[in-house]
């Protein structure tokens, strides 16, 4: 059966920099291929992505990953019905979230013990762990909250009333949920498979972590006995040139999103904003790690990406054997895109995948060899065309009784909520 799974890999230069460091506050790296690579988790561009959905889709699109979600949720709960507000809308908020996910939201026992303490109001409740709920989620769950305010309790115990609770939280994924997935430890009926992977950040030379010693200077001392630094210290940092990759599994995005949350649209859009919004947040995104002491505020310097339709193929190994720069020229870019370019060939060839489509996008003469590997696209391009592409191909699927596009579970072709 064809699937559809778009691998990006991406070739970028950083310089001094320390985008993820470990718990001495060292750089992280990793052995590969014998030698010590500098190393960006998984994690740390994966959060960098979600940041960059904040300024590439609607607020009403993305989640919320937080232990206050009883505050989030009380908040919405009063906008819907004014009169309930305070603790009466936490109360709601607890035992509503209860019944939807499982969790218990309680206030943390060591906080309330320390506004005992004080003699301050008790603090809101919480989950006792992360919990990622979409934009729409929470107002599904606040209209349900307002419905059985006279008794929450009761009314929830009532099966439908419960199943609708339950259907509310696990329809109408945002495009954050959908990409990275959800894990609710009480209810794992409820969690979401990841449709995105992201491996690992490696350089594709060896590297050496280095150290800056720096001083402080204090501004209001004038004194000659004085004269000496205000604070010392030292920050560990280093400069690669990374191989980065993630794929995508369209067919679980469009699983876990459902299709057309409006009338207006067509049913394959959600997905191809989603695919879109991925590419830009994850090609142009920046981990903030020590950002304000590097200013290492570079951009890709070449982007690969390619429409497969059996499975994701990293090319990583392409660097098990570690760039060296050249004495004359010095740099590792050029060499990183001349074994780039002879790997996927070998790779495509032996595996006879060279029919699946793929654009490049590229900066430079250094990475001119990369050209022969795809479409030679901007930024804008790429994203056009990738989503042009991706719904495409679901429309196909759909015509041709492959991998229909289906709402979600729970979900109409608009993506409102079926009655329980």
């Amino acid at each position: 059966m064809s699937r559809t799974i778009i691998d990006v890999h991406v070739l970028q230069t950083v310089p001094p920099s320390n985008l993820n460091r470990d718990d001495t506050g060292t750089p992280k790296t990793a052995v590969y291929g014998g030698v010590r690579r500098a190393r960006v988790s998984s994690q740390a561009w994966k959060r960098a992505t979600r940041r960059a959905f904040q300024d590439l889709l609607d607020p009403s699109e993305l989640g919320v990953r937080t232990r206050r979600v009883a505050e989030l949720l009380a908040e919405r709960i009063t906008a819907e019905e004014p009169s309930l507000e305070g603790a009466a809308a936490l109360a709601l908020a607890a035992e509503t979230l209860y019944t939807a996910t499982g969790s218990k939201i309680e206030v943390p026992r060591r906080k309330a013990e320390s506004a005992k303490k004080k003699g301050e109001p008790e603090p809101p409740p919480e989950s006792s762990y992360l919990m990622f709920l979409s934009s729409r989620q929470l107002d599904g769950l606040a209209r349900l909250a307002v419905e059985g305010a006279d008794d929450i309790k009761a009314y929830l115990k009532v099966k439908e009333n419960k199943d609708r609770a339950r259907t509310i939280a696990d329809t109408r994924h945002s495009v954050d949920i959908a990409l990275f997935g959800r894990m609710v430890a009480d209810s794992t009926d409820i969690n979401v498979d990841a449709a995105a992977q992201v491996a690992h950040a490696i350089s594709v030379h060896q590297v050496e972590n280095e150290s800056d010693y720096y001083t402080a200077v204090d501004d209001q001392n004038e004194r000659d006995e004085e004269s000496g630094a205000g604070m010392i210290g030292t920050v560990d940092f280093n400069s690669a040139t990374l191989y980065r990759y993630a794929a995508l599994d369209v067919d679980r995005l469009r699983d876990n999103l459902g299709v057309g949350l409006r009338e207006d649209e067509p049913l394959t859009e959600p997905v191809r904003r989603a695919v879109r919004a991925f590419l830009q947040g994850f090609v142009a995104s920046m981990p903030t790690g020590k950002i304000n002491t590097f200013g290492n505020h570079t951009l890709p310097e070449a982007v690969l990406v390619t429409l497969r339709s059996a499975r994701p193929i990293s090319f990583v190994a392409a660097f098990e054997e570690p760039v060296l720069a050249p004495q004359a020229v010095g740099g590792h870019l050029r060499g990183a895109c001349a074994q780039l370019l002879a790997h996927v060939s070998d790779i495509e060839k032996a595996y006879d995948v060279s029919g699946d489509p793929s654009w490049v996008l590229r900066v430079g003469a250094a990475t001119e060899p990369l050209a022969a590997l795809g479409t030679d696209v901007t930024l804008d391009g790429l994203l056009d065309a990738v989503g042009k592409a991706v719904a495409d191909r679901l429309e196909k699927d759909a015509s041709s009784g492959g991998a229909a596009v289906v709402p979600a579970q729970g979900a109409s072709p608009q993506g409102e909520e079926q009655p329980a």
